[in-house]
């Protein structure tokens, strides 16, 4: 389908381009959200007309924005969960909770506007970008920690304490010494090849002497029958 764009579109196009797009994004998002009319010349004919006021807007929510940006860019959005040990969170943070907690700092968005690429499952600082305008862009600090002390020491820029897993090694492996008790660790695979290898070899030599004593047991019985 194509499209009159009605603002600035990243990676589509500037206000007025008439761009070439999936139906689908254009019934369920361009079109709904008035970022775009379909391309026809009864469409083109009102945005030509509408275009002055259309750019008068785009320049008005632009200022607006950017106001918004000089106070919201960089700003340290602290959300307090539950973790493990680890710093794994016991669930997530997501794009509904980072803007929920935006408004309740007067920071009104949409949802849409937090770009998130998946949920937060660490303690940590995490920049999230909040598209304020198609042309304004602020960056802020999500600061996910369990407490608010702990919050703070992130903010300056400090570690937490983590606790590591002591049964791994620094490769990422399991350290055998630390999981079995002492004395109990296990032998030597190659010994027991080692031990497999001799009872085999005591095994052919029994059965060696073995069908040595029938042969000569067959032997003295043929000998008799022929003395009889």
């Amino acid at each position: 389908m194509e499209v009159i764009l009605l603002e600035r579109i990243e990676k589509l196009g500037q206000m007025g381009d008439i761009v070439k797009v999936k139906d689908g994004f254009a019934r369920n998002f361009l079109l709904p959200q008035k970022k775009a009319l379909r391309a026809s010349e009864d469409n083109l004919a009102y945005f030509e007309k509408e275009k002055v006021t259309l750019e008068a807007n785009n320049l008005r929510q632009k200022q607006e924005a950017e106001v918004i940006l000089e106070k919201l860019d960089n700003f340290n959005l602290v959300i307090i969960r539950q973790a493990g040990e680890t710093g794994q969170l016991y669930g997530s943070v997501n794009t509904n909770d980072i803007k929920n907690t935006l408004v309740e700092n007067s920071f009104i968005v949409e949802k849409s506007q937090i770009k998130l690429d998946k949920p937060i499952k660490e303690l940590g600082v995490h920049n999230v970008s909040v598209k304020l305008h198609p042309e304004v862009q602020a960056i802020i600090s999500v600061i996910v920690s369990r407490t608010d002390a702990e919050a703070e020491t992130l903010i300056k820029g400090e570690e937490i304490k983590i606790a590591k897993d002591e049964n791994l090694t620094e490769e990422g492996t399991i350290n055998i010494e630390e999981v079995f008790e002492d004395g109990a660790v296990p032998e030597n695979i190659g010994d027991k090849e080692e031990d497999s290898s001799e009872e085999i070899e005591d095994k052919e030599d029994t059965e060696e002497v073995n069908n040595e004593i029938n042969s000569e047991d067959n032997n003295y019985k043929n000998e008799e029958n022929d003395s009889s």
